[in-house]
């Protein structure tokens, strides 16, 4: 299956930490002061997003969403083959994360490469490992991201839907429904 990227109006080229769409380049920013006042989980260095191959710029974009969870909008839509997501916010800061996370990942995943994060869901492994079964459709908004991925591959679509319902829920309940996916792995 090739790979298809649609940037309505964008010019987006993810490489070596940047992000450039409509000519301006989005250097990552260091979102720093977003925590809960070191109650819980470490909320500050958040050590379970650095996997084996991953970027401090990455690990930086990780934080900000999941620190900011509260500050995201997001809907999926399940479709025969695939989904429609559209992730959306008010926040420059936090757009700036949305966008770069979301294109690097995609960009990830066609080069299979895993960042193998202590936190990431099994789900994504199938997708790493499969990446030439997926046709991505990225589309920047002024304030979100609508991707689209389907595949005809039935258990690519079931792990992109299943990957949707999961990072629809941490946009929702952040850090909280990791711990949740977690304990709920190591109990089975």
């Amino acid at each position: 299956m090739k790979k298809r990227y649609i940037l309505c109006g964008f010019s987006v080229v993810a490489a070596a930490g940047i992000l450039m769409w409509g000519g301006a380049v989005a250097q990552h920013s260091m979102m720093s002061g977003h925590h809960n006042g070191g109650q819980g989980h470490d909320e500050v260095r958040m050590p379970m997003l650095n996997g084996r191959d991953t970027t401090p710029e990455e690990v930086e974009e990780l934080r900000a969403l999941f620190t900011e969870h509260t500050s995201l909008e997001r809907t999926v839509e399940n479709l025969p083959n695939g989904i429609r997501t559209v992730t959306k916010t008010d926040d420059p800061e936090l757009l700036e994360a949305l966008f770069n996370h979301a294109v690097g990942m995609i960009a990830r995943v066609d080069e299979s490469r895993n960042p193998h994060i202590p936190i990431q869901s099994p789900t994504l492994d199938y997708l790493f490992d499969h990446p030439e079964r997926i046709t991505t459709d990225i589309e920047p908004t002024d304030n979100g991201l609508i991707v689209t991925q389907t595949s005809d591959d039935p258990k690519m679509v079931e792990a992109l839907q299943t990957h949707a319902a999961e990072v629809s829920d941490l946009a929702a309940r952040g850090m909280a429904s990791v711990h949740d996916a977690m304990m709920k792995r190591h109990s089975n």
